[in-house]
């Protein structure tokens, strides 16, 4: 193992945080490390996982997911302290994450699967999201990567 995976990333931050009395840091990373002990066993009845980092990666994502609508929604019920909270945890787990494809380089990619499998319209959003979410899916946003596949073959 010569690669240090994204797992441990995580837990020398947690040693970090705690040291450093970061007590924002440390509950954050504290549920990220919850997260993927869950993942882990819902995993357990399947086969390893041939690279941690992709698990790692899709809990990390879900995360920031799940925060990104919950922000949303205190922020439109008024109560911007608790959007304030989460938004500090997105940044807490964003640390980990792989850096995100920009969105020219997100188009880029689509145009050339859109190439390759000869996609040509809506009938084969499914192939380009398939074989995008393959290659790309740590450093993309799916969910906006959709709208442009979409924008790509229409």
């Amino acid at each position: 193992e010569s690669f240090p995976m994204i797992r441990d990333d995580i837990k020398a931050a947690q040693v970090t945080a705690m040291k450093a009395g970061d007590t924002e840091a440390r509950n954050a990373i504290s549920l990220i490390q919850a997260a993927i002990k869950n993942r882990d066993i819902e995993l357990r009845t399947g086969t390893a996982p041939a690279d941690d980092d992709a698990v790692v990666v899709e809990v990390l994502q879900k995360m920031v997911k799940q925060r990104r609508e919950s922000i949303t929604m205190y922020e439109t019920g008024g109560r911007q302290e608790l959007a304030d909270a989460e938004k500090a945890e997105v940044a807490v787990i964003e640390r980990f994450l792989p850096a995100q494809m920009s969105e020219a380089d997100t188009v880029a990619a689509i145009e050339a699967i859109k190439a390759e499998l000869g996609a040509s319209g809506m009938k084969d959003m499914g192939r380009v999201m398939a074989e995008l979410k393959a290659r790309h899916a740590a450093s993309l946003d799916m969910s906006k990567a959709s709208g442009l596949v979409k924008a790509a073959l229409s």
